[in-house]
């Protein structure tokens, strides 16, 4: 399963195929003003679409900008208080330990000096104004730029990496948390509801998937040896950004619930190509032709045999691999 991804939020690569598509600034606007109440769970999403908000253009632009202003100095604030009190912790636990070693004594100094450690780095990250390599990377319950058609026309709103299928209950995020993938083979089963129906794509350079160890070097397990999990890393040879098929959801809550509206997606796999399965992992994600990204966004009037055929004509890339650091 794809568990993690690197999605391309820059509105000029959507645009390289859909002049016209647009952002959904409403959706951008309820979604960061949500994360600025710091509401449980709290939502999550990746620098590189935060940074569609960097130049502003427009009055809801601009205040999309400072709710991600405020965002980021909320964190920073509560961050530098995280480390100050770790390092007051960490210094009693020193002291303690100068007088005589303890359990608890010695539990504390690794607990304080990892979380500063941690906080440290998060300040630095904070502070940073650039861009790097991993600000793209979303996992489950991340939200990224999805584009879809609605009334005819493509537009890019921000969705959450875990669909919620219309017309069930909340819970399922708690039942089924694998709902951020989409089997081919389940398509016409559980996700009926949207297939043929509610289609999106996210644009993507690279995707992570968990494997064992054993598996990825093409051996059985050694007497008493417990199978090891390694995070792998998949990019296309030739690299360019890939065009991943994905089923979407609007969620509307029963009249009287307290849960909000939802949007949300999830990417459909299927069998993997022969690459992916020699390093270990049984499923890949479907990049679709860049011939085919529009009707897979128009399934109205399309037989699911022909979407079938959409997913199975899939980019004749190759997918290298290497561990994730």
């Amino acid at each position: 399963m794809c568990y993690s991804a690197s999605v391309v939020a820059d509105h000029r690569t959507f645009q390289r195929m859909f002049p016209t598509s647009r952002l959904s600034l409403q959706d951008f606007h309820e979604l960061y003003g949500k994360r600025k109440e710091r509401t449980k769970p709290l939502l999550r999403t990746p620098r590189v679409m935060d940074a569609l908000f960097s130049n502003p253009q427009s009055d809801k632009e601009r205040e999309i900008q400072e709710l991600i202003k405020a965002f980021s100095e909320d964190e920073t604030a509560a961050t530098q208080k995280l480390v100050f009190e770790q390092r007051v912790r960490l210094a009693a636990a020193q002291r303690k330990l100068a007088e005589k070693q303890t359990k608890g004594a010695l539990e504390d100094e690794r607990i304080a000096t990892d979380k500063i450690a941690d906080g440290l780095a998060k300040l630095k990250a904070l502070q940073r104004t650039d861009l790097s390599e991993g600000d793209g990377r979303i996992f489950p319950q991340w939200f990224a730029p999805i584009l879809m058609f609605e009334d005819g026309q493509p537009v890019i709103r921000p969705m959450r990496y875990q669909c919620r299928p219309a017309g069930m209950p909340a819970k399922i995020d708690r039942e089924l948390p694998g709902v951020y993938n989409a089997r081919f083979d389940s398509l016409r089963k559980f996700w009926r509801g949207l297939y043929g129906r509610t289609h999106g794509v996210m644009l993507a350079t690279t995707f992570f998937e968990n494997v064992k160890r054993h598996d990825m070097e093409h051996r059985e397990l050694l007497p008493g040896e417990k199978p090891e999990n390694v995070v792998l890393r998949f990019e296309p040879r030739q690299p360019h950004p890939m065009w991943v098929a994905c089923l979407v959801s609007h969620w509307t809550p029963l009249p009287g619930s307290s849960e909000a509206p939802l949007w949300s997606f999830s990417a459909i796999t299927n069998e993997p190509p022969p690459e992916v399965a020699s390093a270990g992992h049984d499923r890949c994600i479907v990049e679709l032709r860049p011939q085919n990204v529009q009707a897979w966004l128009t399934p109205a009037g399309r037989s699911l045999d022909e979407l079938d055929q959409l997913l199975l004509d899939k980019e004749p890339a190759y997918y290298e691999h290497r561990l994730a650091a």
